[in-house]
């Protein structure tokens, strides 16, 4: 959850980064009601912890995002490395870390006052998003699988650099199809993910745990989500990943021309003025 809010910013157009900032405490709402169907005796308290997230996140947070974008635009300037590219995935690991670290209070606070409802309402919406996921990335045939995964980092490099030729598209295209396909792995992790998410809400919801007990049991699942590729049943698969992944995009840089590297730098600076207005207005 908050590592979509954090990488939001990141990932957004230039033209919307503030308005989507703006109101993301509206948006973040809606996305855990769309889980929980967040009742009367709920909704005052968790929008009041909400509105204290995005003011401590906008006062705290966004100088390190334009680090990270004056960092990736000095990279890019010259010749990036794949070593640089692992350092700027190191610092959003960080970054979403200290999110999900400083969310922790009052992350035990909601599960403490889930109601069996919405146990099940939650259950409910973790299965319809793993169909939905089997429908967009496991249907059809191998090759319909890895056209919907080259279709989806293009969307990607095409929000960073722009326009490709058709050679570049081709040539990025076999890139990516040399890249293994673990659809199955991911979605195996993500359902291992939400069963223990289940799990430990219905022991603090049937134990009436209290806030003492249940912070131990809400942290260990921040633990598993941002260190998930530090486990050692999956750790071998999680580092290929990384590296196979790291050296694409290396590739695709590699790949762009002078121009396209100017339309990311000036990409980058429109999010960094916006960021950088966004911080001042929280002041």
């Amino acid at each position: 959850m908050l590592l979509a809010l954090g990488l939001l910013l990141l990932m957004s157009a230039c033209s919307t980064i503030r308005f989507t900032y703006d109101h993301g405490d509206t948006l973040l709402y809606w996305w855990l009601n769309a889980y929980l169907d967040i009742d009367s005796d709920q909704k005052a308290w968790v929008k009041r912890d909400i509105d204290a997230f995005f003011d401590w996140h906008r006062k705290t947070q966004l100088p390190d995002y334009v680090n990270i974008l004056r960092t990736a635009q000095k990279q890019l300037a010259g010749n990036p490395t794949q070593q640089d590219l692992l350092g700027d995935y190191k610092k959003i690991r960080d970054e979403t870390r200290e999110l999900m670290v400083k969310s922790l209070p009052d992350l035990v606070d909601l599960a403490r006052s889930v109601k069996p409802e919405q146990i099940e309402r939650m259950e409910k919406k973790f299965e319809k998003n793993n169909a939905d996921y089997r429908k967009k990335f496991m249907s059809g045939s191998f090759d319909h699988r890895k056209e919907v995964r080259y279709d989806k980092a293009m969307e990607q490099f095409k929000l960073w650099f722009g326009s490709f030729s058709r050679e570049q598209e081709a040539q990025i295209r076999r890139l990516s199809d040399a890249r293994p396909l673990d659809n199955d792995i991911w979605l195996d992790e993500r359902m291992r993910r939400q069963k223990r998410i289940i799990e430990v809400v219905r022991k603090i919801q049937a134990e009436k745990l209290s806030k003492e007990a249940a912070t131990p049991l809400v942290a260990g699942l921040i633990k598993d989500t941002v260190d998930r590729f530090d486990q050692p049943d999956r750790k071998a698969f999680f580092d290929g990943y990384v590296d196979t992944t790291s050296k694409f995009i290396l590739a695709v840089i590699q790949l762009t021309t002078p121009e396209q590297r100017a339309h990311a730098q000036d990409r980058m600076q429109g999010w960094i003025n916006d960021l950088n207005t966004l911080a001042a207005e929280g002041r």
